[in-house]
């Protein structure tokens, strides 16, 4: 392993693209801290300590805290990855986007373009309304978020977030050009390390003032390496399906009649159920923190994380959008003409319909246990820091994003070890990941 790890340093470029992509993340870094103009940013971080367990306490962890502390990335590369998402959602429905999705490269740069512009839609509608909501915001102690609201000040902060999206898209485009691994995911990835380092200064604090005995933490970092350990053996776990690819004579040559799999993954999704569950649960609890009327905190208790009701319908939620998502991203039909085109067929099945019905049973039948567990692997969290009492976030998206794009890093450096004839990472096995 340390020897693997000395050869990326000898790789001239291996070693110019991982730091390219360390001088990205610090550009994105600072980005995080370059505050609005206009904005109290102590007034709002004193707001934002009651928003845990909102959709707005979610989306900070996506855009690496930048939300609370009103930077210019305080939009985040979300507007991006939504954009896509719909643009996914409708060339299923759409014949024209579902052509330009067949015509390869050329149809592939158009879906791009339209990604972009739908982006700087996206992006400017949330910026209006992120700017909106901070003219309305006071801290506890009564000091307004915005000194100074009114037109000039939405100006500016539709201007400013809009400009911010943007810049981090072309910033992961830069990392997916010339650096290593998804730039989004990469991103998002450092994003959701923003807040571990004061996380672990308090648990720190914590050990030492007796808030945590050293036999609780030991039991937690147990627990969290046995369930990292299952999230990475569950998003590396696949069911292959044996695929035969009949003999063909062109000329004096014979192609195919050679043996392959089709390779179906329990987490197809990825992350992308989870929070397309939370955001779903958190919108009332959100629409709720601004109405004071009795019924409105009893309802915020009933959508309130580690509540039974909120518990089992994020569950369903959760295995609900992986059945979803999977079946959008991911159409039976389509292997199945493709495996017919190049002649290629499941032996005992017949081509066509009779395959396309056969994958989909299998995708059907291992997407449960995957949903199911991570629907429990997105409960976990409240429940460790409710039995424990620690002082941090683990489990959740936040885990499945770290596994995710860490074994979409280490494949990516791996594969450029191997094409130098360098060994690999691990001399065991072989590394996949998942990008948004």
């Amino acid at each position: 392993m340390l020897q693997s790890v000395g050869n990326i340093v000898k790789i001239s470029d291996l070693r110019k693209k991982i730091l390219w992509t360390l001088l990205i993340i610090f550009v994105y870094r600072i980005g995080t801290h370059i505050p609005l103009p206009g904005v109290d940013a102590r007034a709002l971080g004193e707001f934002f300590n009651q928003l845990r367990g909102t959709v707005f306490g979610l989306y900070d962890i996506f855009v690496g805290g930048a939300l609370s502390r009103a930077a210019v990335f305080g939009v985040g590369i979300m507007p991006y990855i939504s954009a896509s998402i719909v643009i996914q959602l409708l060339t299923t429905a759409w014949p024209y986007l579902e052509r330009l999705q067949k015509e390869g490269e050329h149809g592939r740069r158009k879906i791009n373009q339209y990604t972009r512009y739908l982006t700087i839609v996206i992006a400017a509608i949330q910026a209006f309304g992120v700017s909106i909501f901070l003219q309305r915001l006071t801290s506890p102690s009564g000091a307004p978020v915005v000194p100074h609201p009114g037109l000039g000040f939405i100006f500016l902060t539709v201007v400013a977030l809009s400009a911010g999206s943007i810049f981090l898209m072309w910033l992961g485009e830069q990392i997916t050009d010339f650096g290593i691994g998804n730039g989004i995911s990469i991103i998002i990835f450092a994003g959701t390390l923003d807040s571990v380092p004061n996380e672990f200064m308090n648990t720190i604090r914590l050990l030492k003032s007796g808030g945590i005995s050293p036999i609780t933490l030991l039991f937690v970092a147990v627990v969290m390496l046995l369930v990292t350990a299952a999230v990475v053996a569950v998003t590396e776990a696949q069911r292959r399906i044996p695929i035969q690819y009949a003999k063909r004579v062109v000329g004096r040559r014979v192609y195919g009649g050679q043996s392959s799999y089709l390779p179906l993954t329990v987490n197809t999704a990825g992350v992308i159920p989870i929070i397309f569950a939370q955001a779903l649960l958190m919108f009332p609890n959100t629409i709720t923190t601004f109405v004071t009327a009795p019924w409105a905190q009893s309802f915020t208790q009933w959508f309130k994380p580690g509540n039974l009701v909120y518990d089992l319908l994020y569950a369903a939620l959760i295995i609900f959008f992986a059945y979803y998502y999977t079946a959008v991203v991911m159409n039976p039909k389509d292997l199945a003409d493709n495996l017919q085109r190049y002649s290629g067929f499941i032996p005992g099945v017949r081509p066509g319909p009779k395959t396309a019905e056969y994958i989909d049973t299998i995708m059907t039948r291992i997407l449960l246990p995957g949903a199911v567990f991570f629907a429990l692997i997105a409960i976990l969290p409240w429940y460790l820091i409710k039995w424990t009492n620690i002082p941090f976030y683990f489990g959740g998206t936040r885990l499945l994003i770290i596994v995710g794009v860490a074994l979409e890093i280490m494949q990516k450096i791996e594969a450029q070890l191997i094409m130098r004839q360098y060994e690999g990472l691990l001399k065991k096995g072989r590394l996949r990941g998942w990008r948004f």
